[in-house]
């Protein structure tokens, strides 16, 4: 397996939780880092999958549309009224 090296600048703090999670856990910072990185791939690829298999094309242009017609001429019903201070 090719291995390639990043130069990681971090805030100082960030550092630090980072080492204490990493000793917690009785890892190096490369192996915590590199489970971390796999785990937000993983997480970003499914919910990309998962929303991209929900849609149909046009999808966004017709939930556009929808929104783009909702009564603004309206006066609000009773109850939906914004809070005085609200804006």
């Amino acid at each position: 397996m090719k291995k390639s090296n990043f130069a990681l600048r971090l805030q100082p703090a960030l550092m630090a939780e980072l080492r204490r999670l990493a000793a917690e856990e009785e890892t190096s910072l490369n192996q915590f880092i590199n489970v971390a990185v796999a785990e937000k791939l993983s997480a970003m690829r499914t919910a990309e999958a998962f929303f991209g298999q929900r849609t149909t094309p046009g999808a966004r242009q017709r939930a556009l549309a929808l929104l783009d017609r909702t009564g603004n001429d309206e006066a609000p019903r009773d109850g939906d009224e914004l809070a005085s201070g609200d804006s």
